[in-house]
């Protein structure tokens, strides 16, 4: 097991209790950790969303299925927007949406969402979605994105959303998957002042996904873009039935959502997300661990493609009936102060954003924050990697003010919502620590036997207890559901994150033990890379591997094998960084790729990547014995040197 890196050690004692002015308003109070489990569930289920039918049993525990809420029925739109209406809420802003050219700005009420999802699950139903119907969804970060995921659970269809980054192949592969009828899509999107063409790639998708029967298309540039009759709708000439749509009853453990995620093969898992369970989950975290208040003005700096976007952009604040902001571009546009005016001009008070983009701030200067007033924020959070310790500190001394505590969270994909974390205005917390499991989680650091260690060894990070927002399974793969999670450890949920706990009881998070990559926060499998790697005509074998990388989290390093009559050069390097991304998406380009003649195999013939990833972050190479032709390894060792001299 990898062993903590030395800073992290050496942060163990740097310390920040809360304020007593926090703690004294907090949402959480310290006796949060001495409730029960179930009693702690039970009122949250209770009092965080509302019934249409109460449920009649907390959960039920069949390793590894669980269920929650049983006999309950309910609407996640109903909470996120109708139920807000009715209390008298529906001229709140939901959404404060800046568009990335600096001029386009819209407030979005509780009842622009009520009015504008009706419409929508209207035209939808107009084209023949009814519950259980399959909607993928590929959009950028405009408030129409939303209102799809909200118009499709309005009426009991279940969506995938796909992040607008993604290729054709990556799309389509997620349409057949889920057998989706129907596609939203934008004819293009804003990225950088160039637009992006999600009509075109959206196109050829589903030439390739023959479940597809309608599109529906949102005009956001106003470009030209190719419709195919009949098939193809504009949304705006659709969606212009205002007639009353009611919320579709939907049973606790119907299905949600789907959404992508990489797995330790070619094929992305989808995983499973229901109602209630999930609900409750993403509703009550974002309560405490975000401290959120009437007033209070909410950036979650994610993609609303991924599971940050759902759970704590969508679904969590707006039952909550807080606030948000939704920024369509990216942290240097037109200039490096873009979200420091958007905190500004907003009051926002609460900011939740990745170790990479703080990397990223971090390397520009602190110069750009210091031309805006940051006096509205009282709350920072950390997502998607391990934060390295310098990075922590910069974010709270200089977007922070010094004053505000940071929540260090740790979730993924399949657990729903945050697990481990601070509460702000209990926890002390430590700069690079997760610090404590969230109440009623039940997580523990395992060796590889199955034994729990003590303070201060690494292992293996396990969760001993279901909890609401867990996966409910890998869609149509139930052997592989329980092979990834809930085959290494008996009735135990298995991350696939390394972690150790410290002497007060506080989890260091070590990030993957599989081969998953964690780029900018995004998991991207080796595999995944490697496929589209093979599938270029002129490669004949590829490997690939993450290596450290402070900006990004990790870097992807590729290690190719040409075929014999291709030779390895810098315009073949950048062809096959394209090619990549056309398969996968631009961030899965490999950072560096390795033309190598032969990849270091064992005498079976399967590849040591633990040596490549050795070789890329230039360790002492491990064990060679085992190896067919132990030179080979050095070879590519020398190669890389090479490389990186020449760079």
């Amino acid at each position: 097991m990898t062993t903590p890196a030395i800073e992290t050690i050496l942060t163990e004692d740097r310390r920040y209790p809360p304020s007593e002015g926090f703690a004294a308003q907090a949402n959480a109070q310290p006796a949060i950790y001495d409730e029960d489990f179930e009693t702690f569930w039970e009122r949250e289920g209770r009092e965080r969303i509302s019934w249409f039918e109460p449920f009649t049993q907390l959960y039920e525990w069949k390793p590894p299925y669980a269920k929650w809420f049983l006999g309950g029925k309910t609407n996640v739109a109903y909470n996120c927007v109708d139920r807000h209406v009715e209390a008298g809420l529906g001229d709140k802003v939901a959404f404060h949406w800046e568009g990335e050219p600096v001029d386009e700005r819209r407030e979005i009420t509780f009842a622009d969402l009520q009015r504008e999802t009706t419409k929508l699950a209207n035209a939808l139903k107009a084209l023949g979605v009814r519950k259980g119907t399959a909607v993928g969804i590929y959009m950028g970060m405009v408030p129409e994105t939303p209102i799809a995921m909200l118009a499709c659970a309005r009426i009991g269809a279940p969506h995938t959303v796909v992040f607008g980054g993604f290729s054709a192949d990556s799309l389509s592969d997620r349409l057949r998957d889920m057998e989706c009828e129907v596609l939203i899509t934008q004819d293009e999107a804003w990225r950088r002042g160039t637009t992006v063409p999600l009509k075109r790639t959206a196109d050829e998708a589903v030439a390739a996904s023959p479940s597809v029967k309608s599109v529906v298309v949102l005009r956001r540039t106003g470009n030209e873009v190719p419709m195919q009759d009949g098939r193809d709708h504009w949304w705006d000439d659709i969606a212009m039935d205002k007639t009353a749509c009611p919320c579709e009853p939907m049973d606790a453990e119907d299905l949600l959502y789907l959404l992508y995620t990489s797995g330790t093969t070619a094929k992305p898992k989808g995983i499973v997300h229901t109602t209630a369970g999930y609900l409750t989950g993403v509703a009550t975290t974002h309560h405490y661990i975000f401290d959120v208040k009437p007033d209070s003005v909410y950036w979650c700096a994610a993609d609303v493609g991924w599971v940050t976007g759902h759970s704590y952009i969508v679904y969590g604040p707006l039952a909550n009936g807080t606030t948000g902001v939704l920024y369509e571009g990216t942290p240097d546009f037109p200039d490096k102060d873009r979200w420091w005016e958007i905190v500004e001009r907003y009051k926002v008070d609460i900011l939740y954003t990745a170790p990479t983009a703080i990397r990223a701030h971090m390397k520009w200067g602190t110069e750009h924050a210091e031309k805006h007033d940051l006096s509205s924020l009282r709350l920072l959070g950390s997502v998607g990697e391990p934060i390295n310790p310098e990075a922590w500190e910069w974010y709270r001394r200089h977007i922070g003010g010094g004053r505000t505590p940071v929540v260090d969270t740790w979730w993924q994909t399949e657990t729903g919502m945050i697990l481990i974390t601070p509460l702000p205005g209990v926890t002390t917390t430590k700069p690079g620590s997760a610090t404590k499991p969230f109440p009623g989680v039940d997580a523990a650091v395992y060796d590889e036997q199955g034994n729990e260690v003590g303070p201060g060894s690494g292992g293996y990070l396990v969760l001993r207890r279901p909890w609401p927002a867990m996966l409910r399974g890998i869609h149509k793969a139930d052997d592989r559901y329980r092979e990834t999670y809930w085959s290494k450890y008996d009735d135990v949920y298995f991350a696939g994150d390394g972690a150790r706990i410290d002497r007060d009881g506080d989890f260091w998070l070590l990030g993957r033990v599989d081969d998953v990559m964690n780029v900018s926060g995004h998991r991207i499998s080796t595999i995944e890379v490697e496929s589209a790697l093979v599938d270029h005509p002129s490669v004949a074998e590829a490997a690939v591997c993450g290596r450290t990388d402070a900006q990004t989290g990790q870097a992807i390093v590729a290690y190719v094998t040409l075929k014999g009559s291709e030779e390895a050069s810098v315009e073949k390097l950048e062809e096959l960084r394209n090619h990549v991304a056309r398969k996968i998406g631009p961030i899965a380009k490999p950072a560096n790729i390795v033309f190598t003649p032969e990849l270091p195999k064992t005498r079976s013939g399967k590849i040591m990547r633990r040596l490549l990833r050795d070789v890329a972050e230039e360790r002492t190479l491990g064990d060679t014995t085992t190896l067919a032709d132990p030179a080979v390894v050095e070879e590519i060792r020398d190669r890389a040197a090479s490389e990186k001299t020449e760079e």
